[in-house]
């Protein structure tokens, strides 16, 4: 007499031979989300002011990444006759291992952003101490130093911007520099960027930008 599915022989055989493709298919199609949810991580992450997300916020947005997944394979044609088998008590388990291990990869997103951020910041500490051990390095090249003469900033990369203030010397431009840095930085863990507006020389101004918060500032 032929065995049924659901019979405990039949679940013991699976358990010993190891999860059908399918099954298999499913777990790489949810790991395969979590990867493409990166942006709604950290979104997550972010709002929740830089702490981790708790593990109910965490099984909220795994469960679901896998609704998604589960509702993609039911809409295929030809679905296989297992996913009907979902309801067992190994097949349970094994959805719980497949929500672990994407609970597990959503903080390794973080944890990669996290040390990302903190590479950000270092490099922006370095950048800072160069500004106040050495003379005025230009915020645009980041190569040469600035020479500031009569009101006008020049640098060996091509920048000249004229102040129209004959008192402006390196140390007013330095401390107004790492002011506009240091009040982007309460708001914003990236580090900004500086650029030169185009136009004639007496007109062209020095600007704090950033591309992760869309922050702006006119330096001069």
């Amino acid at each position: 007499m032929a065995e049924q599915s659901g019979s405990p022989r039949r679940r013991s055989l699976y358990k010993v031979t190891g999860s059908p493709p399918w099954k298999e298919a499913f777990r790489q199609g949810c790991l395969e989300r979590m990867r493409n949810s990166r942006d709604k991580v950290l979104n997550t992450y972010r709002q929740a002011e830089g702490n981790m997300p708790g593990r109910a916020q965490s099984t909220l947005l795994v469960q679901e990444l896998m609704k998604e997944e589960w509702n993609a394979w039911q809409s295929m044609e030809n679905c296989p006759e297992a996913l009907a088998q979902w309801e067992e008590p190994m097949d349970l388990a094994e959805l719980e291992d497949i929500q672990q291990e994407l609970i597990d990869q959503e903080q390794a997103i973080i944890s990669e952003y996290e040390k990302s951020l903190q590479f950000d910041e270092k490099c922006l500490s370095i950048a800072l101490a160069e500004w106040e051990a050495n003379s005025l390095i230009c915020p645009v090249c980041q190569k040469y130093n600035l020479r500031i003469t009569s009101g006008v900033v020049m640098c060996q990369c091509g920048l000249y911007i004229s102040s129209h203030s004959p008192e402006l010397t390196e140390q007013k431009l330095r401390a107004c520099l790492e002011a506009c840095v240091n009040e982007h930085n309460t708001h914003c863990p990236h580090t900004p960027e500086f650029s030169v507006t185009e136009g004639t020389e007496e007109n062209s101004s020095l600007l704090l930008s950033c591309v992760a918060c869309d922050a702006w500032a006119v330096i001069i």
